[in-house]
């Protein structure tokens, strides 16, 4: 078993879609380590804030598998691959890293970049994964999140319940 890690972001029916995937990841990968649910405002585009949140499970899938099996619960979700990089989205779920594994397998590239680049993933990467080296900067996710422009990008833990528990309250720190 591989230790992976997800992002998850949805600035369309947002609750939905979020409900959705976590349902969907759960049936696939079993046990999920949930983030707090952030709310940020769009990057890269004009459009309605996100939410977003930081996902870690174990699974069996090669890249390849686990690629695909993500591309379909987007697809499930009205996923649209044919509009620009930088839009409204139902549905995102990125790989963030894969075990240990640096480089390109499947047209996917490991670990993900966003992770140093993007408060909405460094943040809840940094809540449950804390003491978790990033595979190429030896430095785990508390001292990158500590060491990252905090004013760079705005978010904001909001209130989320799924499957009957709290899993984000508002007032979360870190």
């Amino acid at each position: 078993m591989t230790a992976i890690y997800l992002s998850l972001g949805s600035n369309v029916d947002r609750h939905k879609h979020i409900l959705a995937a976590l349902d969907a990841l759960s049936k696939l990968l079993g046990e999920l380590k949930v983030s707090s649910v952030y709310e940020s405002k769009s990057v890269g585009f004009d459009g309605s804030n996100f939410f977003n949140l930081v996902v870690g499970a174990e699974t069996d899938l090669s890249i390849a598998e686990l690629s695909e099996n993500l591309k379909r619960i987007e697809d499930d979700n009205g996923r649209k691959r044919n509009g620009p990089k930088f839009s409204p989205r139902t549905l995102d779920i990125d790989i963030l890293t894969y075990g240990d594994f640096v480089g390109i397998e499947s047209g996917i590239e490991l670990p993900r970049a966003e992770i140093t680049k993007n408060a909405f993933v460094l943040l809840p990467l940094a809540e449950i994964a804390p003491s978790i080296s990033h595979p190429q900067l030896q430095k785990n996710y508390r001292q990158l999140w500590a060491d990252y422009d905090q004013d760079s990008q705005k978010l904001w833990a909001i209130d989320f319940e799924w499957q009957g528990k709290t899993i984000s309250r508002s007032e979360v720190s870190l």
